[in-house]
């Protein structure tokens, strides 16, 4: 349910400039198409690659990138609960993975000034995922594989499909902060 009663935007990933374009804070959003799971571990990774000049084990223009921890799929399941986790333990990273294409995170919490300015900069968005409603997230994933450092265990990055994964826009490329915005309208 959707209680401004405004419509819930139904976007495609990867995500194109007319779809960013479109997105602001706040705003409501059933995500289909593909989504690549990172964490920690596999950002240090993904930056250190980017940095030694090495390719990326995925093409991140226009992705989104789904900070996540899954668990395991039971049978006939393409994955276990699909939970958000907080997104600001990745903020270091983002910056030079914003760089390189990448046009959307999603996971839970604010982020810190560094990221929210870049985000304006390489014109990209962050997702917000409500926390607690992990088996209800997984309902969105049709599929899921393996991509890259498959060492890490939960932390490897997973390609996901996903059909209507619901979100929030936290942050918009014109530098809309969700976050901020309901703390002001608290304040009143």
């Amino acid at each position: 349910m959707n209680p401004s009663h405004e419509p819930t935007l139904e976007i495609q990933a990867p995500l194109t400039d007319a779809v960013l374009a479109a997105l602001h804070a706040g705003d409501r959003v059933h995500i289909s198409g593909v989504l690549y799971v990172a964490r920690d571990a596999a950002h240090k990774r993904l930056v250190q690659a980017l940095e030694a000049g090495q390719p990326l084990p995925f093409d991140p223009r226009g992705q989104i990138i789904y900070h996540m921890g899954p668990s395991p799929a039971r049978p006939g399941k393409p994955i276990g609960s699909a939970g958000p986790t907080t997104a600001g333990r990745m903020d270091p990273y983002v910056p030079a993975l914003l760089e390189a294409g990448l046009k959307g995170m999603l996971g839970k919490g604010n982020r810190s000034l560094a990221v929210r300015e870049a985000l304006q900069k390489y014109r990209a968005v962050y997702l917000v995922a409500t926390g607690g409603v992990a088996a209800l997230i997984a309902r969105s994933i049709l599929t899921s594989e393996p991509v890259a450092y498959e060492d890490l265990g939960p932390e490897a990055i997973l390609r996901l499909t996903v059909e209507g994964l619901p979100a929030i826009v936290g942050n918009d490329i014109y530098g809309g902060d969700a976050y901020l915005a309901g703390r002001a309208r608290y304040r009143q």
